[in-house]
């Protein structure tokens, strides 16, 4: 017996565990590799760890949300005071918009172009046939 689309996308199970299938299963189906944290090594994506954190402690823990209309604005106006306002160490203590308005002038080129609702890299990947990777420096 195929299985059709409908019951790959969406198997017979629920809450998280209905996302989950037919995240890996949407994965699958485009032949995306899929890499995990390892569990107990939540900083194999510590950017993402820190920036939950913020959120979390800042955010979520001290706002009690009374609509889901009251949420997106609250959330909103905490996500832009976060990347528009605040200084951020790893910039050098400048807001990621002041990062991103030096970066145009050091490259000549936006680090979000205004058509593309998704944000570019920031960093230009290597040529072809150029390696990435660190070399190791001998001790001793």
């Amino acid at each position: 017996m195929a299985i059709t689309s409908k019951q790959r996308f969406f198997p017979r199970c629920y809450g998280t565990e209905l996302t989950s299938n037919a995240i890996l299963a949407f994965a699958a189906d485009r032949k995306i590799n899929w890499h995990y944290i390892a569990p107990g090594k939540p900083m194999q994506n510590g950017f993402v760890e820190s920036f939950n954190g913020r959120m979390r402690d800042e955010l979520l823990n001290e706002t009690m949300f009374r609509t889901m209309a009251h949420a997106r604005v609250v959330i909103r106006a905490w996500a832009a005071d976060y990347n528009e306002e605040r200084p951020h160490s790893a910039l050098g203590y400048q807001t990621p918009q002041e990062f991103a308005e030096r970066l145009f002038t050091a490259t000549g080129s936006s680090a979000a172009p205004d058509e593309s609702s998704a944000q570019q890299p920031l960093a230009q990947p290597a040529p072809i046939g150029v390696s990435n990777q660190r070399a190791l420096i001998p001790s001793g």
